[in-house]
């Protein structure tokens, strides 16, 4: 059964409502996998823990495709070093912010943010941001082909930093990638479902034909 291995984003969870509008567009036909990446918790969240729970993931079970929303899409491009020739959609990613992780933050320790997994507020120490703000995974492209969904009015990620950094990225990027632009698009994108589901059967009917010699998939 082909396999899409889904990194949520920051203050999530693998119950998100992107993740669930998803899971019942594309199974059982495609597998979504969804790893909790709140690791070793939310309060003490530490990105290089986050990244070696979500590698040990694609290790174990190796995907066809591999989305990661917002800062999922940080984890996604982290995994892709390790886990060669695997396409990858990046869902409103958190691409040329780090500086941003920190700019706005208030003082004392922890932080208290609103946590969409909990529907709450929930703390989370200052030290994540402030490792965020040194992460720079996003200065290479992936080796493999890449889809970028970015909406044009994005509240959390300024459309102009991943346009900055897909610019940057052309001219290295490997064959089939592409920029799609949702107009009047949000962070969430729940509204735009669609065209998030066309981009992750692309990406893994890619690897699955590879894979099938050409069979497609329903």
């Amino acid at each position: 059964m082909p396999r899409l291995l889904y990194f949520h984003g920051f203050a999530s969870s693998p119950a998100s409502a992107k993740i669930a509008l998803l899971r019942a567009r594309i199974e059982p036909a495609i597998t979504l996998d969804a790893p909790d990446l709140n690791a070793p918790s939310f309060e003490q969240l530490d990105f290089a823990a986050v990244v070696a729970r979500a590698l040990a993931r694609a290790r174990a079970h190796p995907p066809d495709a591999i989305a990661g929303s917002s800062l999922g899409a940080l984890v996604a491009l982290a995994v892709a070093r390790e886990v060669r020739d695997v396409p990858l959609v990046l869902i409103a990613p958190a691409l040329g912010v780090s500086e941003q992780w920190v700019a706005r933050l208030p003082e004392g320790d922890p932080i208290v943010v609103h946590n969409h997994a909990l529907n709450a507020d929930a703390p989370i120490h200052r030290a994540f941001f402030e490792q965020m703000s040194r992460v720079d995974v996003d200065a290479q492209p992936p080796a493999a082909p890449v889809t970028v969904i970015m909406g044009t009015s994005d509240e959390s990620v300024p459309f102009a930093n991943v346009a900055a950094v897909w610019q940057g990225w052309e001219g290295r990027l490997a064959a089939g990638s592409r920029f799609v632009v949702i107009e009047g698009g949000d962070h969430g994108l729940v509204a735009h479902v669609d065209v998030i589901e066309a981009a992750i059967r692309e990406a893994v009917d890619r690897t699955y034909n590879r894979a099938h010699a050409g069979h497609r998939l329903p």
